[in-house]
């Protein structure tokens, strides 16, 4: 998370967590910026060993756009995005279409909020994936982002896991918890809904505030009784510590957004736009392609990179559902309007227009792509791709 505004988000309404709660939001803050700017660092360091100087032959400097401009189709070859996407690429790897980007990608393994929003702070990350959340808390934070890409899962994302012994069998029993609470991710936002939905305030439950990495952990532990988990991280726990009595329930409320957020600045550049809006395309397609071969994918993301079963990545699978792309973003910004304001609520914030960090300028190209390329596999068109429909 980080300077600029980030002391307020830090500091405001602390008196609505209870005393008991394990890691103070300040000291959680300062470990986390820690972290993540160590890895923003790293990833400089990256950046700047794959990048070099200018070469000779490079694009000239791009004209500055507008944030209101139509963006260019046009993009030099030597157009560069640093892009921490991570399973994105991978599906553009098995795809075969890594290859066929019209422009160069610095990929960089950065994902969720706070390391996308400390890259974003030390200019070395143009893109990355997150959930709902963390655009909302980087403009909270005074970081100008912007969202490009909006997918939506056909089943919800997270489950309640309960540690091994917690008598928790619908979020009503909530009341008087711990609960693994994480400021900034969607996990944290979640957790708010959540109590929102069961009818209790932060007062009726402790909120210990972590990393979302360490839920998983603070829950064999017994530091906390309940932590949002999803997908392998969730399948993993309950395949450890089910027999030792750990479960998960659902929670009820929407927690199904994903998406796409750049940093503003780069749309500033019209050669970076324009190659924005390329992978915006290439990204759905790897998305629809993976979907539509759930066996080469499970075999070669889930079996050999995350180390699991081919029976349980159908399962993750499964539980993920069709990915849909909205044509209209009307859902999401009202969705994300609604975050947002609880989130102002509870820390203290300045209310802000959710349409605002939307750039309506993307807002079709995903269902476009869907509807063209859906299925599609690797050498279903040329390899001197259309951008208009990749």
């Amino acid at each position: 998370m980080g300077g600029g505004r980030g002391g307020a988000w830090a500091s405001a309404k602390r008196h609505r967590f209870q005393p008991r709660t394990e890691v103070h939001l300040r000291s959680f803050i300062d470990r986390i910026r820690s972290l993540a700017t160590f890895a923003a660092l790293s990833a400089l360091s990256a950046l700047i060993a794959s990048s070099g100087c200018k070469r000779d032959g490079e694009a000239s400097a791009a004209a500055t756009l507008a944030p209101d401009a139509p963006i260019p189709a046009e993009i030099p070859r030597e157009t560069r995005l640093s892009i921490g996407d991570p399973t994105v690429q991978k599906q553009l790897q098995l795809s075969g279409d890594i290859d066929r980007l019209p422009f160069r990608v610095d990929w960089q393994n950065i994902s969720g909020g706070p390391q996308t929003i400390e890259a974003f702070r030390a200019g070395v990350l143009d893109a990355g994936a997150v959930g709902d959340t963390p655009p909302i808390h980087a403009t909270f934070t005074g970081v100008d982002v912007k969202i490009l890409t909006v997918q939506v899962r056909e089943k919800p994302i997270y489950e309640l896991a309960t540690a091994p012994g917690a008598q928790v069998a619908s979020i009503g029993d909530l009341r008087g918890k711990k609960i693994a609470y994480s400021p900034g991710q969607a996990q944290g936002a979640l957790v708010l809904r959540v109590l929102k939905k069961a009818g209790l305030s932060q007062q009726d439950v402790t909120l210990v505030q972590l990393g979302s990495t360490e839920f998983k952990e603070a829950l064999t532990s017994r530091q906390v009784d309940v932590a949002p988990l999803s997908g392998v991280t969730l399948l993993r726990y309950l395949n450890e510590y089910r027999a030792e009595g750990a479960s998960s329930i659902a929670h009820g409320v929407r927690d199904n957004l994903g998406f796409l957020y750049v940093r503003a600045e780069a749309l500033k550049d019209a050669h970076k736009a324009a190659a924005l809006v390329d992978y915006a395309k290439w990204r759905t397609r790897a998305q629809l392609w993976a979907y539509a071969h759930p066996e080469a994918w499970i075999e070669a993301y889930y079996v050999k990179d995350q180390g699991l079963s081919a029976k349980e990545g159908r399962f993750l699978i499964e539980a993920a559902g069709k990915p849909q792309v909205p044509r209209d973003w009307s859902e999401a910004i009202a969705l994300t309007q609604e975050t947002a304001d609880l989130l102002a609520e509870a820390s203290g914030q300045k209310r802000f227009e959710a349409r605002t960090i939307f750039d309506l300028r993307f807002q079709t190209i995903g269902a476009e792509v869907a509807g063209a390329a859906e299925g599609a596999g690797p050498t279903d068109r040329p390899a001197t791709a259309d951008r208009s429909t990749p």
